[in-house]
């Protein structure tokens, strides 16, 4: 049901200016006390007495940076200004029913908007959940709590991306540090070696020592040939180790700060939070586990200075006991590291949510149905619906309610009111609803429902795809799952149907494809610019028109981007050519 004249255009929303302010005033803040820092850093500079202080001064003003750089972004999230966000990569199947319509990933995108994580993991877990079509899962209830126990604490948060940006500021590669713990070191017979290395070394400065003090003949010259005879062989061997310690070193210090704070944090009133934290605040810390490892993996990075290694490995069998002490460290976390990845995952994506809902408190938390799908449940109702990648001086709202399976509202209207916008507007919203944030609206109840869109479609000339016969075989894909009725409910976002093909073809096609449409486990949205196709409302009872339009003010052309019911009575492509100078029919050469 569309609701007459619903669009509006809000004033700035009072909370999202408050949460503005407050970041600004930190930022000031924050400014003042560098500034202050760098004055005295600069008075102290002279004073070799004070250096230790220096550092530790010029430690706090990094940051103070850093932290600067985290408020800075977040007033970009509020502001919509997508060059002062971090681009990060968001890999989605290329068949994908929904995100490229929708706008899920790209520059401007849901997901680099929503996107404050640390890890690759972490991202792979928020992408998911933005973009899964699985039917609702049991943890969901358990998904939403913890999102909404993050939302107050933008202290916990903060400081999370803190911790890993101040050790380093690109992205914790999570699968790099598993693959290079999932293999063992590989040494052939390395306990064996590095006994009989051992042995060699205190033989040879035994009898270096008896040599020199008791006069014995130099026959420690023989030990140590042999020493470094085995420890040559085996050199080849102990290559790859060096280089994968060194993979390991910087990623195991990002990894050690992010465990530390969780570790930390005590978590008294988020039931929720605690329990997934709970790996990281029982028994032998995680932290305390992958220092042990990183301190392996320094002693293993001798190897960098080759000539302090020479005269170290000589001595002793420096290497061979890291190597050895390195498996068994490794034999230790590679089991528990699974799971604190996916610890970790799980919280830096519900704090990308809890981030939204913070930034944005006048959003509304989705009500979702909880009755099993069928075709009387499908519903989607929804007031003040707006699109959350709009700013918000721009936004113009709308109402609209869908009951029921071969439930269709068709959409009429003239070039630029509005059409794909309002699509658009429905498919993000129900995908932050799935994912479990807050969206943008003043009241929003739906029921879980597979989101297919057919919006934005684009020829390939790679795999010889005309533009209309990949409308097609996507209409098709959309048809063939709207007729599964073993799951939810399709929500379909069709926007001019069959727009690849010509006007009688298309209206042709068009009329028999949403008859069919309409007999499936399926209801949505569909626009149009064939005004014939609004007299399917008597042949489809489940059908209902709505239609944007224009006005002319001077000459020129204004949208108000308000949905209303019925079909459009208006068309204005020859009056926008017109006023762009090209000729039309009536206008003399």
């Amino acid at each position: 049901m569309v609701r007459e004249m619903s669009g509006s255009t809000p004033t700035p929303p009072h909370h999202s200016q408050s949460r503005a302010r407050a970041l600004t005033r930190l930022l000031r803040r924050t400014d003042r006390q560098l500034a202050a820092g760098q004055k005295v850093s600069a008075r102290f500079l002279t004073f070799l007495i004070v250096a230790r202080y220096h550092r530790r001064l010029g430690a706090r003003m990094q940051r103070l940076r850093h932290w600067q750089t985290i408020k800075r972004q977040h007033l970009a999230r509020l502001s919509l200004t997508w060059n002062d966000l971090p681009q990060r990569q968001h890999i989605i199947p290329a068949d994908h029913p929904f995100a490229g319509d929708l706008d899920l990933a790209g520059p401007a995108s849901l997901l680099r908007l929503l996107d404050t994580t640390v890890s690759t993991m972490g991202r792979e877990r928020l992408t998911s959940w933005v973009i899964e079509q699985a039917p609702p899962l049991p943890s969901l209830p358990r998904r939403h709590t913890l999102i909404k126990e993050l939302g107050p604490l933008p202290g916990f948060r903060d400081r999370l991306t803190l911790s890993a940006t101040l050790v380093h500021p690109s992205e914790l590669d999570g699968h790099r540090i598993q693959g290079a713990l999932s293999h063992a070191v590989g040494v052939p017979g390395l306990f064996t070696l590095l006994m009989v290395e051992a042995l060699l070394a205190i033989l040879t400065l035994g009898l270096a020592g008896a040599a020199l003090f008791a006069g014995l003949p130099s026959y420690w010259v023989f030990s140590l040939a042999l020493y470094v005879f085995l420890y040559l062989w085996f050199l080849g061997d102990t290559e790859h180790l060096f280089n994968r310690a060194m993979t390991l070193r910087d990623e195991l210090a990002r990894l050690v700060a992010v465990f530390r704070h969780l570790e930390n944090h005590p978590c008294h009133h988020a039931q929720e939070l605690r329990t997934l934290c709970a790996p990281f605040h029982a028994g032998r810390r995680p932290s305390w586990c992958l220092r042990r490892l990183s301190r392996i993996c320094n002693a293993l990075s001798l190897r960098a200075h080759p000539l302090v290694h020479l005269l170290v490995n000589t001595a002793m069998p420096w290497d061979l006991w890291f190597i050895h002490r390195l498996e068994l460290a490794r034999r230790a976390v590679a089991a528990e590291l699974p799971q604190w990845f996916d610890r970790l995952a799980e919280i830096e994506a519900a704090s990308a949510l809890a981030n939204f809902a913070f930034l944005h408190p006048h959003y509304v938390w989705p009500t979702r149905e909880t009755k099993p799908p069928n075709g009387q449940n499908a519903r989607i109702d929804a007031t003040g619906l707006g699109h959350p990648l709009i700013p918000h001086h721009h936004r113009v709202t709308n109402d609209l309610a869908l009951q029921g399976t071969g439930r269709i509202v068709l959409i009429t209207g003239s070039n630029m009111s509005g059409k794909s916008t309002f699509l658009r507007t429905v498919g993000i919203n129900v995908c932050l609803a799935q994912a479990g944030a807050p969206v943008c609206a003043t009241h929003f109840e739906w029921t879980w429902a597979r989101v297919s869109c057919c919006i934005r479609v684009t020829d390939s000339l790679e795999a010889g795809l005309s533009y209309f016969y990949a409308e097609v075989k996507r209409l098709r894909s959309l048809l063939d799952a709207a007729r599964d009725r073993t799951t939810a409910p399709v929500l379909f976002l069709i926007d001019e149907i069959f727009k690849g093909t010509n006007n009688r073809e298309r209206l042709s096609g068009s009329r028999a494809y949403i008859q069919a449409l309409a007999r499936t486990n399926a209801f949505g949205l569909i626009s149009t610019h064939d005004l014939e196709l609004a007299d399917l409302q008597q042949a489809i009872p489940t059908l209902e028109n709505a239609h944007f339009q224009e006005t002319v003010a001077a000459g020129t052309l204004r949208f108000d981007y308000a949905l209303r019911p019925g079909p459009c009575t208006t068309t204005n492509a020859l009056r926008i050519m017109a006023m762009e100078g090209l000729p039309v029919p009536g206008e003399k050469p």
